[in-house]
This record gives structure tokens, C-alpha cells and sequence, in this order.
């Protein structure tokens, strides 16, 4: 290259030719045709940019392989079955006064290209011959992926957004928990001797009637809407007995909740999937009208055991159906002889298998979270035949405070994928302060439990070994560990004790003890003395020994005591998982009757025996006999029910509480 006279770079030209200012002509070679091309790249395959946009996404590939040669009779299958899908999901949304089904067609209408050519209703014999509904479409958002599900709630949802590391966050309203004073049951002819009602009870009642006022509330507004998400997914890792659910909802939020926290079914399971056992409608987005009988607020979730269906009014929680749909497993499973648990599970590398149960703060979930052994599942369990499985396919943490270093495996869970509820995050960098309260305290993850790292995928284990009931006594007086006997496991089981620590009026703290039957009180639906039967035969059953492990306070109550350390406890636990804890010497304490080990490896003998803690004898005697009144306070309302024709069993439950 050399400069001309003017100073302008000459540029060569393998032609000889120049164009204007000096730069180099563009020479184009005719083709055959008499068209010049861009031979660079072959050209796109597309004349619109519609047709581009469709070359972008390829079609899924057929789920479930077809036998012998394809044929056109493959592809007429393939219609009758996604007809008779749609078919399933309009009777699912049909309206009981007008008895018929909305037109329903699969696709967002947003993207009226894609909609397909399938359209069905569900139809009986019509007693109001029109509706604005049954004129229009209601467009079907079917069991979508991920991916899917982000699209739709940033598109349309206010508050949704992609975090730092890929989860996507999420607003449930002015609803920040659950409501349980809003939840209902029916009351019918069969529930009304089935079902726990009355003092201490979870189950307020309502009528047959009422519930479908709600129903029809509820489905009259999703058949508004100008589309539905559609979950058909299961509950229950035991294939013998997993229960198919439908869950309709307005939000993308809820959809892909729900996707992360049941079961997903495989291609092939989705298409045979058929009719639901369960199905949910959640209108959440709409209130429930307060001039109904039994409503007492906005808000409304309403469980029918017999028609298997559950409405959401009032409420964006998230939360409602998963627990909704715990307490359907609390009355279905116990009809099959299994045993539906609120509790974390795991498993060591030899087979040996434990339960934990705990209310919050006990550190159910610190425990049972062992990198040393596989999770089954950190919720809701069941305990059958074949041993125990997770009811759930995902996990629901609580997020306030995590932290990279306290639950590494938690934190690293949150991901693409992952529902980040009502949690705070720098407006730029899109980072998530999880210290942060502005919204709410509890805030939580939902994620697929395959995101753990050491998650036994099948969720199902062997019979258990030991089943661990965790207290966070703040009264000092409970030993770190000690053994129970049957009836001991049934009675604490039944009590369901943690002690909180609660601000007093002159700003001094003060420990308050906390109940829940079962561990679970807001979702059981049968009384909790069934429930402690079916424990204590299966544990008779398969030996396995029960544990009360203080995860409290020690030589003294909260603010003269102090916390036990996590490392003992961790010790204390990995003891009983080895069996050691088993071949050591027993005392039995007072007022509790409980027996404590000598020692423990790794952990202090001294602590093992909380009287040799306090250095106030009588004060803690005096705490001690007022944790036991407590207890028995508490127990009172269980007393009446009897188990069995001659009720040995209660009088030998109420006999291993504590003797004043």
C-alpha cells in the first residue's frame, strides 16, 4: 500500500477499478439466474420474519415411541389424545350451574400463530343456554417448562424479575404466609366421623352449599381469563401409591411453583396422565364475597374430600397449596395404612434410614441435611409397606439470613429455575439481601430437590431406624439426648413441643413453651392420637427406636443458660445414626421419666444430665415441674379421645407423660 499525491492510502484493485474517494470498487460476479448473491453464507431459509422466528424453536421430539412403522393412523392417535386431554382440563374448569365446560385450546394467545387447531368443551346438558364465557376461548398454558414459565411472568406479571444467579423472584401479594383462620372443610356425612373437629382442631367447618358458591367463584374467574396454567403432576415417590394432581392457576409464579414442589412427570407418564385425583383451583388474584356463610375475611382456602377438589380465594401465597395438598395426603394415605409425616428424612450409606421431626428453629433442617448421607426429602413424608418416601419433588426453604457458609447447599440451590418469594435485591446488580425484611420475614425458595447435591433421586428408602423428635427447649430442663419407649415417642409425638423466646412487657425475655400436635397441627385432618398409633406400630413393626433430642438451652434458661453447641448435637446424632448411642448405660431423670445416656463421644458428659448444669438445684427443680404442668395443660384436650374398643393404649400414652 502507498500514499498518493493528495495523502489518501491506494488501495489495489485486483480489477483495476476505483470508486469514489479512492476506495475500492465493489465487484459483484452474475450467476446464472442473472441475480447477484452474498455468497459469505448460505441464505436464510425463511421469507418473513415471522417464518425466521419460527425456524428459531424446533418442534419436541414425540415423547413416547411409536410400535412398528409410522403411519398417518400415528399422527390421528396423537389428535385424539391431546382432544381428549383438553376435554379433561374443560371439565375440570366446567361450571356446575350452567354444567358446561369453557372452549379451551392449547397455546398462548398472545401468539396467535401458535395456537393450535385442537379446540374441545365439556358439556353435560346446558340449564342456561348462553354464557360470555362459553363464547370465548380460554387458552391453555400446559404443564410448561422452566424456561416457559420465566417468559410469562416477567412479560405480564408486575414483580417478577431474574436475579444474580439465575432464580427468578417473585411478589405473592398482600399475602406474605399462610392464612390457616381462613382455611375450611367440608363437612359432610362421611367427614363429619372421620375428621378432627372441635377444641385444638385445624378443620373449621363448612357446608356443601358453600363450597361450591366459592367453587363456582373461582371458576367462573379462570374461565375470565384469557388463559390458565395447567399442572398435571403427582404427589408421592411410591409408584404404588402416588396420587395425580391438576392444579390450575392464573399466575405463572404459581405454575412453576408447583412444577418444582410435586413430582414431574416424564413424557410418557404426562400422556397416559388421564383423569386427576386432586384438583386445585387457585383464584388467589380474587376474593372470596364475605357475605358468604362461614367467610370471615377475603380470603378463603376451601378443602371437599369428597369431590377431591380444593379453591383458593384471597390469597397469592404460594405456600397454600402445598400445605393444602399436605393435608389431603394426612387424610388419604392413612385410608391405605400409611403413615403421611411432617418430617425431614435421610439415609445413610449402609441403608439405615431416620425421621426428623421439629417445629421451626429446632434444626429439622440443619440435621437432617448431613453431606455424610442422602436426603430423601426435608418436609412431608410417608411411611408405608415399602418403607418411606417423599411426598414432594421439591423443597420450600426459608431464605431469612442464608448464607453461603451456614447452608452452603441451600444457597447454591438457588438457581435457574428456582422461586425466590418476596425477597429484596439490589435494583442494578440484581443481588438478593437476604438479611433484608422489607417485605416480609418470610421469605423462601422453591426449588427442585434434584438441585441438591446429595438428593437419593428415587425419594425412597428403606424402613427407618430411628425416628428423632427435636425440641428447642429455652426452659434448659430437657437432656440433650434421651431415649424413648413406645409409648414415651407417642406422647411427645403427640405433643409436639418447642419452646420460643417471647419479649415481656417490662423488656425482660422469657421462654414460652409451643405445641403443635404431630408436629404438624395446621395440616393434620384425623385426630393426632391415630396418628401416634400408626407411628408406634410401624416403629414396633420394623424396630425402630425413638429419640428426643434437645437442640435448646443447657445450665439454665434462656438468658442464664447457654445454647448447646452444634457440634455436640451433631455428635449426639451421628451416635444414634451409627448405633453406638444404643449399647450405652441409661439413667432415668425426674418429673419426665426419660432416660439419658452416660456419655456420649464427642460430647461432654457433664451436659448429659441437665440438673449438673445448673448451679440453681432448686431452680431448676422449680423449672422443671413447671415445664411438666405445661406439658399437661397442653395434653388435656387429647385425654377424652380413646384408641381402640377398650382404650389401653391412651391410658399408657397419658402414663409415660411427666409426673408431677
Amino acid at each position: 500500500m502507498s500514499a498518493n499525491a493528495g495523502g489518501r492510502a491506494a488501495i489495489p484493485n485486483a480489477t483495476g477499478g476505483t470508486g469514489r474517494n479512492g476506495l475500492a470498487k465493489i465487484q459483484t460476479n452474475k450467476k446464472a439466474d442473472g441475480i447477484c448473491h452474498d455468497d459469505s453464507t448460505p441464505p436464510v431459509k425463511a421469507q418473513t420474519i415471522d417464518e425466521l422466528h419460527s425456524l428459531q424453536k424446533k418442534k419436541s421430539a414425540p415423547t413416547t415411541p411409536l410400535d412398528g412403522i409410522q403411519s398417518p393412523f400415528a399422527q390421528l392417535a396423537e389428535d385424539d389424545r391431546r382432544k381428549q386431554q383438553l376435554q379433561s382440563i374443560s371439565a375440570s374448569l366446567a361450571s356446575y350451574t350452567r354444567e358446561i365446560g369453557p372452549r379451551v385450546v392449547r397455546g398462548d394467545p398472545a401468539r396467535s400463530s401458535e395456537t393450535p387447531r385442537h379446540v374441545s368443551h365439556h358439556e353435560i346438558t346446558p340449564t342456561i343456554s348462553v354464557s360470555d364465557s362459553s363464547l370465548k376461548f380460554t387458552h391453555v398454558l400446559y404443564n410448561l417448562s422452566p424456561a416457559e414459565l420465566y417468559e410469562q411472568a416477567i412479560k405480564y406479571e408486575k414483580g417478577s424479575f431474574i436475579t444474580s444467579t439465575g432464580a427468578l423472584a417473585t411478589l405473592s401479594g398482600a399475602k406474605t404466609g399462610r392464612s390457616p383462620k381462613d382455611k375450611r372443610v367440608v363437612r359432610d356425612e362421611t367427614t363429619e366421623g372421620e375428621l378432627w373437629w372441635g377444641k385444638g382442631s385445624p378443620n373449621i367447618e363448612m357446608d356443601e352449599h358453600t363450597f361450591m358458591v366459592n367453587r363456582e367463584r373461582a371458576v367462573d374467574y379462570l374461565n375470565s381469563l384469557d388463559k390458565v396454567f395447567v399442572n398435571d403432576q403427582f404427589l408421592n415417590w411410591d409408584p404404588e401409591n402416588r396420587i395425580k394432581v391438576r392444579i390450575v392457576s392464573a399466575r405463572a409464579y404459581h405454575s412453576l411453583f408447583m412444577h418444582n414442589m410435586c413430582i414431574r412427570p416424564t413424557p410418557e407418564e404426562l400422556e397416559n396422565f388421564g383423569t386427576p385425583d386432586f384438583t386445585i383451583y387457585n383464584a388467589g388474584q380474587f376474593p372470596c364475597n364475605r357475605y358468604t356463610h362461614y367467610m370471615t375475611s377475603s380470603t378463603s382456602i376451601d378443602l371437599n374430600l369428597a369431590r377431591r377438589e380444593m379453591v383458593i380465594l384471597g390469597t397469592q401465597y404460594a405456600g397454600e397449596m402445598k400445605k393444602g395438598l399436605f393435608s389431603v395426603m394426612h387424610y388419604l394415605m392413612p385410608k391405605r395404612g400409611i403413615l403421611s409425616l411432617h418430617s425431614g428424612c435421610n439415609m445413610g450409606k449402609d441403608g439405615d434410614v431416620a425421621l426428623f421431626f421439629g417445629l421451626s428453629g429446632t434444626g429439622k433442617t440443619t440435621l437432617s441435611t448431613d453431606h455424610n448421607r442422602y436426603l430423601i426429602g426435608d418436609d412431608e413424608h410417608c411411611w408405608g409397606d415399602n418403607g418411606v418416601s417423599n411426598i414432594e419433588g421439591g423443597c420450600y426453604a426459608k431464605c431469612i439470613d442464608l448464607s453461603r457458609e451456614k447452608e452452603p447447599d441451600i444457597f447454591n440451590a438457588i438457581k435457574f429455575g428456582t422461586v425466590l418469594e418476596n425477597v429484596v435485591f439490589d435494583e442494578h446488580t440484581r443481588e438478593v439481601d437476604y438479611s433484608e425484611k422489607s417485605v416480609t420475614e418470610n421469605t423462601r425458595a422453591a426449588y427442585p430437590i434434584e438441585y441438591i447435591p446429595n438428593a437419593k433421586i428415587p425419594c425412597v428408602a428403606p424402613q427407618p431406624k430411628n425416628v428423632i423428635l427435636l425440641a428447642c427447649d429455652a426452659f434448659g430442663v430437657l437432656p440433650p439426648v434421651s431415649k424413648l419407649n413406645l409409648a414415651q415417642t407417642m406422647y411427645h409425638f403427640i405433643s409436639g413441643y418447642t419452646a420460643l423466646v417471647a419479649g415481656t412487657e417490662d423488656g425482660i425475655k422469657e421462654p414460652t413453651a409451643t405445641f403443635s400436635a404431630c408436629f404438624g397441627a395446621a395440616f393434620i385432618m384425623l385426630h393426632p392420637t391415630k396418628y401416634a398409633a400408626m407411628l408406634a406400630s410401624k416403629m414396633e413393626e420394623h424396630g425402630a427406636t425413638g429419640w428426643l433430642v434437645n437442640t435448646g438451652w443447657s445450665g439454665g434458661s434462656y438468658g442464664s443458660g447457654s445454647r448447646i453447641k452444634l457440634a455436640y448435637t451433631r455428635k449426639i446424632i451421628d451416635a444414634i445414626h451409627s448405633g453406638s448411642l444404643l449399647k450405652a448405660k441409661y439413667t432415668k431423670t425426674e418429673v419426665f421419666g426419660l432416660e439419658i445416656p452416660s456419655e456420649v463421644e464427642g460430647v461432654p458428659s457433664s451436659i448429659l444430665d441437665p440438673i449438673n448444669t445448673w448451679s440453681d438445684k432448686k431452680g431448676y427443680k422449680n423449672t422443671l415441674i413447671k415445664l411438666g404442668g405445661l406439658f399437661k395443660n397442653n395434653f388435656e384436650v387429647f385425654v377424652s379421645h380413646k384408641i381402640g374398643k377398650d382404650g389401653k393404649l391412651t391410658d399408657e400414652i397419658l402414663a409415660a407423660g411427666p409426673r408431677l
